[in-house]
């Protein structure tokens, strides 16, 4: 009776390891990676945020950035998690 309770725990933790290992673990190296990416920002860095606009860092707060877009050189105020990508990081590879 006691093998038949075992072998019934195998096939669930087998399904957890295996989602684990393919959808949280995955996730949680992006989470690290991005984390890691927006917390070495630096003046003058050139970046894309999640809403596609491209600016050059002028100045870093606690959680916020000042970013120069566009050919007029205008001024934006972001918030420091809205930064998807560093592109200047890209060209230099």
């Amino acid at each position: 009776m006691e093998n038949f309770q075992l072998g019934g725990l195998i096939i669930p933790l087998g399904f957890l390891a295996i989602f684990y290992f393919l959808v949280i673990k995955p996730q949680q190296k992006r989470e690290k990676k991005t984390r890691e990416m927006r917390n070495n920002l630096k003046t003058g860095d050139e970046i894309v945020t999640i809403g596609g606009v491209y600016g050059t860092i002028l100045k870093i707060k606690d959680d916020t950035l000042t970013i120069e877009v566009g050919a007029d050189k205008t001024k934006l105020i972001v918030a420091k998690w809205a930064v998807g990508n560093v592109t200047n990081e890209i060209k230099t590879k």
